[in-house]
């Protein structure tokens, strides 16, 4: 897979198709650039160029010391898109993925043809907050896949786990066997503890779509309609399933998405 140098870290990248119009997608905390595999074939298929990477601090993508910000994930993006000469491209970015593209739709809107945030927030409430810190402790006193195995059980819905147990524990071994520090992690966790971006957003202009898992308790979909509702002539959307739907209702998460794309194309 191929790498790139910038802002002093080794990013691992994917680079797919031929479209011309190219989607970039950011993902969530803990997650590499396989977290979109469910979504890729459909947005390849749709006639899209699909860029997809790993954070710092996740998968082959380096892991410098902490904490990180959302800020600095976006530069960390907008430095990739630049040295690939990416421009004009829609960017999705979903959980922690969102709050990152939030900060680099606010700082860098020309480069941009849409926007979507899913299964995210502007701020986190105290709830929120709450849970954050217990899942610091966890990793300090346990372990990182301790946790993650943990956040699964938020992410899904009780259906899953009844109706497709073969998935939910091949779910649950991935997490399992996660491979990211307590340092690496305990840094990716501060970017969803510490942004704030919601009051900053009421000026954004860049069309947005806002989507959410109707069944979402780990980002409560209510945070969700409230960064809708802040966002200038966004969009509004749900689908079926929990904080996991990209995962867990593939089929319907791709059409939503693949359908606002289309909705902005020129």
């Amino acid at each position: 897979m191929p790498t790139a140098q910038l802002n002093g870290i080794t990013t691992n990248y994917l680079l797919e198709g031929d479209g011309p119009e190219t989607v970039v997608l950011i993902n969530g905390l803990a997650d590499d650039l396989a977290s979109w595999d469910f979504q890729v074939p459909a947005l390849l298929e749709a006639g899209y160029r699909v860029l997809r990477f790993d954070n710092r601090g996740i998968g082959a993508s380096d892991k410098p010391a902490g904490p990180y910000t959302s800020r600095m994930l976006a530069d960390d993006a907008k430095a990739l898109v630049d040295q690939l000469g990416i421009t004009d491209f829609h960017l999705m970015g979903v959980s922690m993925g969102g709050m990152i593209a939030e900060e680099y739709a606010l700082a860098y809107a020309s480069d941009l043809r849409s926007l979507t945030l899913a299964c995210t927030y502007g701020t986190p409430d105290p709830f929120c907050l709450q849970m954050f810190a217990m899942w610091a402790d966890i990793a300090k006193k346990i372990d990182v896949p301790f946790v993650m195995r943990d956040v699964m059980l938020w992410a899904f819905t009780g259906p899953f786990f009844e109706n497709f147990p073969a998935e939910a524990a091949e779910f649950s071994e991935a997490m399992a066997a996660l491979d990211m520090t307590e340092e690496a992690y305990l840094s990716q966790l501060n970017v969803i503890q510490q942004h704030d971006a919601l009051e900053r957003l009421t000026s954004l202009d860049v069309p947005t779509f806002v989507l959410a898992g109707e069944e979402d308790i780990l980002i409560p979909v209510r945070l969700s309609r409230r960064l809708q509702e802040a966002i200038p002539g966004s969009k509004w959307g749900t689908v079926p399933g929990g904080h996991a739907c990209m995962w867990e209702f593939p089929d319907q998460f791709n059409t939503a998405f693949i359908d606002y794309l289309r909705s902005t194309s020129r």
